[in-house]
């Protein structure tokens, strides 16, 4: 038999190596093998305390005050049982809600259709430290991805402990998530809604749409990188998965047959009659057209235009709704037409400088359909420029000479019939002005939003988006790894502790009396 002393020692022991368990479950909790050890030998320790004072224990419960503290601890565990059934059908069927002032927490329309649609199963392996903020904004970020979809598992890697994973993987950069669905797999390296969406979206199709961009007439060039190139524009288009190529129907003669979307990106030298007549020739059969064209080009697409319907207005559009103190020719739009082009864009705003008037004829309007995407706003009007003086920005709306807003910037001209049963409708979006894709613009508000919502339309591309990131309104407070642990201790143990010390101490009181 083991005396008193030795029993008292025994159940002390249990009660601390209990303890240690929980604070070893805090600190590491993927130490489960030690963690289930301690408790283990605490369970054994604490079992031969109660059987070696089993008497004690029968004659302190006869006792009129140890019935009141049971009535007491059984409350206590009533509380605590019916917190943890609650713990448990939250876990289980998981609610957010997004308090925060710009909604930074809550996904876009888009991202909600694409996870709803999800067509396939998606591993997402994100390698990041244990610790810091990556990992905790990838977590953020991917609980609300899988709250509205089953098809997406996460599993978080720590590079620096599993390093023969990342090397499997060639990872070159820390804080990567890599996708995989099938035989595709792509790669984030932040955690942003868009990035994240647009991944998604490119892992689960096996087909990459290719974009050709017209060259030879002083187009803007993808591979440019100054203020009037289109290399930001090209970056862009990449991210979503897309080929882009430049292409030369002087030298080819002929479109590519997987040209999804041709794009006439501001010519200013003449397009000759047999390039025409091989866009003419493209669009017939179902193809995809962007044009953009400045005013004043010397293009010579103005005919090729009105054979669509489509209409491109001599004049330059002056708006009063500009950026503060700026030109009268970089008017600022956020009032868009009702197409899915547009639907998500909001209250964006998109700034279209030294753009052109677009119209429709009538005449045409049998035959297609035409949807403004894009107006200024009703203090615009449109001005005829003089090549030798330019436009006159210090005189008002003149109703003899000038055309009164709002007037459209970008339009889509929509064949109502598909010229055979399999073939695409054909369509032309004609926006009056170039520069507002450039790299000088693109990164303005809504211009990449514009643009990559049109051309996603244009090659039947409608799930892939251009997401506005969405800012605090407060700067965020972030925590160290022993500053968490500290907060996380004195909620779950110090709190707690110090309330069962404060009843404990009541109840002996009024025991004595």
């Amino acid at each position: 038999m083991m005396s008193a002393r030795a029993t008292f020692l025994l159940g002390t022991l249990g009660g601390a190596l209990a303890g240690a368990g929980g604070v070893i479950y805090v600190v590491a909790p993927e130490r489960t093998w030690l963690i289930a050890g301690v408790e283990g030998l605490a369970a054994v320790c604490l079992t031969f305390f109660l059987v070696a004072h089993y008497e004690m224990f029968r004659e302190i419960s006869a006792r009129r005050s140890t019935r009141l503290g049971m009535n007491s601890l059984l409350m206590i565990v009533l509380f605590a049982t019916i917190l943890g059934i609650v713990n448990f059908l939250a876990a289980r069927h998981n609610v957010r809600w997004d308090f925060s002032e710009t909604k930074r927490f809550t996904l876009a329309p888009q991202t909600a259709r694409l996870l709803r649609d999800l067509p396939r199963e998606v591993k997402a392996t994100v390698f990041t430290g244990d610790q810091g903020p990556a990992r905790a904004a990838y977590r953020d970020l991917f609980d609300s991805y899988k709250a509205r979809t089953a098809k997406l598992t996460v599993e978080f890697v720590d590079p620096d402990k599993k390093p023969g994973v990342a090397r499997r993987y060639g990872l070159t950069r820390p804080d990567t998530a890599v996708l995989e669905s099938g035989k595709q797999e792509t790669r984030i390296t932040s955690a942003s809604e868009q990035e994240l969406t647009n991944a998604l979206i490119r892992v689960t199709r096996d087909e990459k749409k290719t974009l050709y961009f017209l060259t030879g007439h002083a187009e803007h060039l993808l591979e440019e990188t100054d203020k009037s190139g289109y290399s930001f524009l090209k970056e862009a288009l990449e991210r979503q998965g897309y080929v882009t190529r430049a292409l030369s129907l002087y030298e080819s003669k002929a479109i590519p047959p997987n040209a999804s979307v041709l794009v006439l990106g501001g010519p200013q030298k003449q397009v000759s009659r047999e390039e025409q007549a091989l866009l003419t020739d493209y669009v017939n059969k179902g193809g995809r057209l962007l044009v953009m064209l400045d005013p004043g080009s010397r293009a010579g697409l103005e005919g090729f235009l009105e054979s669509w319907g489509l209409q491109a207005d001599n004049r330059t559009v002056l708006d009063t709704q500009t950026i503060q103190g700026g030109d009268l020719t970089m008017p600022v739009v956020n009032t868009y037409g009702t197409h899915e082009i547009t639907q998500d864009l909001g209250q964006v705003f998109t700034i279209f400088p030294h753009a052109r008037p677009v119209g429709f004829l009538d005449s045409k309007a049998k035959e297609w359909a035409f949807h403004p995407l894009a107006k200024s706003s009703a203090r615009s009007w449109g001005r005829t420029e003089t090549p030798s003086a330019g436009i006159d920005q210090s005189r008002d709306f003149d109703p003899k000479n000038d055309a009164p807003g709002p007037l459209t910037l970008a339009g889509l001209a929509i064949a109502r019939t598909s010229p055979t049963e399999n073939a695409r409708q054909p369509a032309i979006l004609f926006i009056g002005d170039s520069d507002f894709a450039s790299n000088a613009y693109l990164d303005f508000s809504g211009n990449t939003d514009f643009f990559l919502h049109a051309t996603a339309w244009l090659a039947d591309e409608k799930d892939l988006v251009s997401i506005a990131p969405k800012d605090a309104a407060l700067g965020t407070f972030l925590l160290t790894a022993a500053q968490s642990n500290t907060l996380f201790l004195l909620q779950v143990l110090g709190l707690p502790g110090f309330f069962l010390a404060a009843g404990f101490t009541v109840w002996r009181r009024r025991r004595r009396l």
